[in-house]
């Protein structure tokens, strides 16, 4: 489908992407899907290419362009590839809107050069072990003491989890206030106290790095906060939406891209002396998930859209996200089943794209609660 989203210097972001990870990625990530880890190399790489802190300041080191469209080209690319233990998303879509928005001055210069440049690799710890989506059920607790926050706690499913040097750790600073005593603390690689667990072993997404955090008394100063105290529940609905629509965007990309590799295999792919591809339920089944992915390209480029007029809303960012991961979940599912017995073999890379797929639902806030919030927005 002809895109109507993008501009010239889109596109030329996208050759550079795109080249990049020809070069920097695609030879190297089986090598990290074994190792369950990319290169910290790959982030400086990255640095230097201009990939990371595109909405940054030029003053920090970022790119100074505050347009969504850059992030998206980038996450298309890194999905066009495979390259699904890259955690360029989460760094750029994720944490970087945190930084840019809610850190003061001071922050800025102590933080942003370090994100642009790839030296400062970032993560946001939300999950716990005994809480995902709900927030008012946290146990992590930071007290104020003096010029201080001592934390205390643990999260679980971080992204980026072992490279991380900069974490925003969502901690209750007034427990008794359940969800709306919550505040942002910044904690950096070194801090005593700061422990890191597993490099927790997933069914997909291999090579990305995805681990446990403890935090026994560390000691954060107060410089350290980001945003407003007991405001960490507000700042996190302001920046979620553009994380669904990050991943919403992944989705697509991954949908478009298995049914691209689906085609050509069916065509070449022959039974019973003809190519399954010209067998009609083949032609059926692919034409429908051609249909449906171009239906989810057109309301995700409407979504962003909206978000590059400041008009994206809650709700429709959780109707991209469940939908399109679904859609990704389905896609995967059938395309997998096209390929007969060898699309269940690890080699061949409908097998990767369909255990990479299936976090998508879960992650960035489940299917169910996506529906939540969908219902609640409509007045149910």
């Amino acid at each position: 489908m002809e895109q109507h989203l993008y501009g010239e210097e889109h596109t030329a972001f996208r050759d550079l992407a795109r080249s990049f990870a020809e070069k920097h990625i695609v030879p190297h990530h089986d090598r990290w899907e074994r190792e369950g880890i990319v290169d910290r190399e790959l982030w400086t790489r990255a640095g230097e290419a201009g990939l990371l802190g595109t909405d940054i300041p030029v003053e920090y080191g970022g790119g100074g362009q505050l347009d969504f469209r850059f992030n998206a080209v980038l996450d298309e690319e890194l999905v066009r590839v495979g390259a699904s233990g890259v955690g360029f998303g989460l760094h750029n879509d994720v944490v970087g809107p945190y930084l840019r928005e809610l850190s003061t001055e001071e922050q800025k210069q102590r933080w942003l050069p370090g994100f642009c440049s790839g030296e400062i690799i970032t993560a946001i710890a939300m999950s716990e072990p005994a809480a995902g989506s709900d927030l008012a059920g946290i146990k992590t607790v930071a007290r104020r003491d003096g010029d201080s926050y001592v934390l205390n706690g643990s999260k679980t499913f971080i992204t980026n989890g072992i490279h991380a040097d900069l974490v925003i750790v969502v901690a209750k600073t007034d427990p008794d206030k359940g969800a709306h005593g919550i505040s942002l603390l910044i904690v950096e690689r070194g801090m005593a106290g700061f422990e890191r667990g597993r490099n927790l072993d997933k069914v997909g997404l291999k090579a990305q790095d995805t681990a446990e955090l403890f935090f026994d008394d560390v000691r954060i100063p107060a410089e350290n906060l980001l945003g407003a105290q007991d405001q960490g529940f507000y700042h996190l609905m302001q920046m979620l939406p553009q994380e669904r629509l990050s991943i919403a965007v992944a989705a697509v990309a991954a949908c478009e891209k298995m049914v691209e590799m689906t085609v050509d295999y069916v065509k070449g792919r022959t039974a019973f002396g003809r190519p399954v591809g010209s067998f009609q339920n083949t032609r059926f089944t692919m034409a429908e998930l051609a249909t449906e992915t171009t239906i989810a390209r057109t309301f995700v480029n409407h979504c962003v859209a909206e978000h590059l007029e400041g008009r994206l809303t809650v709700s429709d960012a959780a109707m991209a996200k469940w939908w399109t991961t679904e859609l990704q979940n389905k896609v995967a599912d059938r395309c997998l089943q096209m390929h007969g017995g060898y699309g269940y073999m690890s080699e061949y890379p409908i097998s990767k794209a369909w255990r990479d797929s299936r976090v998508q639902s879960i992650y960035g806030g489940s299917t169910e609660i996506m529906k939540e919030i969908v219902g609640r927005f409509m007045g149910l």
